[in-house]
This record gives structure tokens, sequence and C-alpha cells, in this order.
């Protein structure tokens, strides 16, 4: 049977609905765990109490009932876009902007700069609501938000902004290089994105971040000798530690390192530092030794070359999705489906249909697979950690970060293996007594 236009608009809403009804399962998979689990595991009793897990059960609870109404909100989106011709909607209406300002609507790059603008603003508009609702009264009602609205609807405009300013040129020449490439454009794509994400890697921490939130230097002490001893050991090319004050956003921690080639640089968020929280009149964070335990698994995560494997990964995917993008863009019942008359095959709508709709089976696919190298890649840094002999620091510091950021440590195994790029507390504490055990028996 010859494929037509309702078949193709049919194919890929059956694609996108299946994967929202399995991620549904899981979901509810896991809320059910959330719901009936009220015993706290045998290894995590000596630092949790009865209070703290039930915060963390509660907050679980909310987090999967508001990502349930998120995803059905989503896949109600995308069939309205695909089933009233949502997309060839507004690339018109983007040739109509263009010809007001007296653009020629055959100038596909400028109009395709229109098209980016009025999406970008439509998802923007879209999600709103939920960001609001998920700073402002989820995180807000579990003690996590430290956003002020001033503060918020300055970070959205400056994302916002930044969005655009990044995207469009990018989508831009991306465009042209199809437009020009003839044969090779496959080849000439991959190598502009290669050099794109290279060089936003390299700009993120010293040009993007700083536009978000304040970085000082760790001041001297003992934390900073601590941690320059620990990159020296290792021969980590250390050239600053900061401290970025995220306690402005938000009361969850966290710690990693950046930067390319020999140019490293180690940032920890405020709130991992040890503190006495005069609202929950408790001790927040993480003592020196146990910031040295995660540090060296940060540390671990570079002597294993984890980073340059991803990027590796990152850029063959790139290559095999451009490639099929190659083969299939140029498919004109892809368009006519969409609502395009014939003849006119906009470049940024084979792009976006090819790589998001038409492949998502794949996408899905391939994430899965990454999920699980990243929790392998994981597991490597904390054994890294482990031989390093911080064992028991990394273990504290897993711990008090899961209570600190009211992390259930209780987990449905097909949710965790389909969503989980880090193992869940259990399985690394798991994981570190088992390391110890071996290192015993290697004696």
């Amino acid at each position: 049977m010859e494929l037509n236009e309702e078949y193709i608009v049919y194919l890929i809403l059956l694609f996108s609905w299946a994967e929202y009804l399995w991620e549904l399962y899981l979901s509810l998979r896991q809320l059910k765990i959330y719901k009936s689990n009220n015993t706290i595991p045998e290894d995590l009793k000596e630092m949790l109490n009865e209070e703290s897990f039930k915060k963390a059960r509660l907050y679980g609870i909310d987090k999967s009932q508001f990502k349930i109404v998120k995803e059905f909100v989503s896949i109600l989106l995308t069939s309205l876009i695909l089933s009233r011709r949502w997309l060839a909607v507004a690339w018109f209406k983007s040739e109509s902007v263009s010809k007001s300002l007296n653009v020629s609507p055959d100038n596909e790059i400028f109009v395709t700069c229109v098209f980016m603008t009025i999406v970008n603003l439509f998802n923007y508009a879209l999600m709103l609501p939920f960001k609001i609702y998920g700073i402002f009264v989820l995180e807000q009602k579990h003690g996590f938000n430290k956003q002020t609205v001033g503060f918020f609807i300055k970070d959205q405009i400056k994302s916002l902004a930044l969005s655009l300013i990044i995207t469009i040129p990018i989508v831009s020449i991306a465009v042209y290089i199809i437009m020009v490439g003839g044969d090779m454009f496959v080849a000439y794509l991959w190598l502009f994105t290669t050099v794109v994400s290279l060089l936003l890697l390299m700009l993120y921490p010293t040009v993007i971040a700083p536009l978000f939130d304040k970085f000082v230097p760790l001041p001297e002490g003992s934390l900073r000798k601590g941690i320059e001893e620990l990159a020296s050991k290792l021969k980590f090319p250390l050239t600053q530690i900061y401290i970025v004050e995220g306690s402005k956003r938000s009361a969850h921690s966290n710690a990693y390192f950046g930067g390319l080639f020999r140019s490293k640089r180690i940032v920890l968020f405020d709130t991992l530092l040890e503190k006495y929280d005069e609202e929950k009149k408790t001790l927040t964070g993480c003592n020196e030794n146990e910031i040295l335990g995660i540090l060296a698994h940060e540390l671990g995560h570079w002597s294993c070359n984890h980073l340059t494997k991803n990027i590796a990964l990152t850029e063959l995917n790139l290559l095999l999705l451009f490639t099929a993008f190659g083969a299939l863009f140029k498919y004109s019942l892809l368009y006519t489906a969409l609502g395009f008359p014939a003849g006119q095959e906009p470049i940024i709508i084979g792009l976006i249909v090819v790589l998001q709709l038409i492949l998502a089976p794949y996408n899905s696919i391939l994430s899965f697979f990454l999920t699980a190298l990243s929790r392998k890649h994981e597991f490597e840094a904390d054994n890294f950690a482990v031989s390093l002999n911080y064992p028991r620091e990394l273990r504290s510091a897993l711990i008090k970060l899961g209570k600190d950021n009211l992390d259930y440590p209780i987990y449905d195994k097909l949710y965790s293996a389909w969503y989980h790029s880090h193992p869940t507390l259990l399985h690394r504490i798991e994981n570190i007594k088992s390391q110890l055990v071996e290192d015993k028996k290697s004696y």
C-alpha cells in the first residue's frame, strides 16, 4: 500500500503516542511506589529520619504528578501541530512578516529566521505557566525555590534572548550549508555542528554561565588547599576554583568541572558547602572531606575520559542523523502532509520533521542506551573515588545530598532504567560497599 499524506501524519502520531503511553506507564509505576512505600531502606537509617523520608516521598509524588500533566499537554500539542498543520501556518505567517519587512518570501534563510523566532516565542509562551508553577508552587512548597519574582523575570528574559541569539544564526548557517552544499552537504553540516558544539563547550563556563549566576573564587583555606592537592596528585590541569551563588535560585546543590584541553575549572555550588540552615534548624551541605570525595568522583570522569567518549558518541550520532536527514528530507509527501503546497519544501521544516518526528523511535532507543552508558560512567567515577581512599566520604556526601535535595531513594526498576542517567543512591552505596570488599580481598 502506497503511503499518502494522511498515513504519514497518522504514522508520526502513532510513534509519538506510543512513546507517550510507554512513559506514562513508567511514571504511574513510580508514582505507585511513592505512594505505597513508607519504609526507610536499611542502608540509610543512620542518616535519614522518618521526617526527611516523608518529605522526600511527598516531593516525589508532587513531581511525578506534575510531570504526568506536563507530558499530557505536550502530546496534545504535538497532535494539534501535526493534525492542524500548524508548522505550515507558522511558515506562511513568517513569509507574510518577511514581505511586510520588504524581504522577498523567496529568501528562505530570512524566512527561516522569522519562523524560528515565532516558534521559539510560541514554545516559550506555552511552557511559561509550567515554569511558573514548577518554581513558585512545587519547588516553593518543598522549600527549594529561592527566586524572587523580579529575579525570575530577569532570568527568563536573558534565557529567551540568549536562545534566540544562539539558535537563529546556527540554524541559518545550517540551512545555507544544506542549500549550497550539494552532494557533500552532510559532511559540511556535520563539520559545522562539531565546531559549534566545541565552541559552545568552551564558551559556556566563561561567557554564558556568568550571565545567569555570580561566580567568585573559592577563598584561600583548607578546602582550596585540599582541592589543589587532589588535582595536583592526579595531574588534573586545574586553573580556577569557583563558588557559584546557586542559593539565589534554588536550595539544590551540585559540583562540576568544565573547560576543554589544558584549562579546567572546578565549580562548587554555595549550597554544597556545609552551613546551618536557620529556616530548617539543621545542618545542610557537606563538610570539606565529603566535598573532596565528591570532587574525587568528578575527577574520575576526567581520568576515565568520559567527556571525550561522550563527545565522540555525540558526533557519531550527529553524523548518522544528518545522513538519515539527507536521505529523507527530499521526500515530497512529508511537506504536503504538513500542509505545504506541492513543490514548497522549506529546509527547516525538513530538519524538524525528520530529526524530531520521523527519527523519534531511533532517538528514544538511543537515549535509553546513552542513559545506561551514563550510569556505567557514574559507577566508574565512584570506583575511582574509592581507589583514592574516599569511600566513606563519598558515601556520606551522597546520602547528605540526597537528603538535602529530597531525593526519594526507592525507584521502580523499569522507570530507573529508562530515565536515570545516574544510578540510584542505594545502588551507588551498594557499589561502594562492594568495592571495599574487593579491596580487602586483594590484600
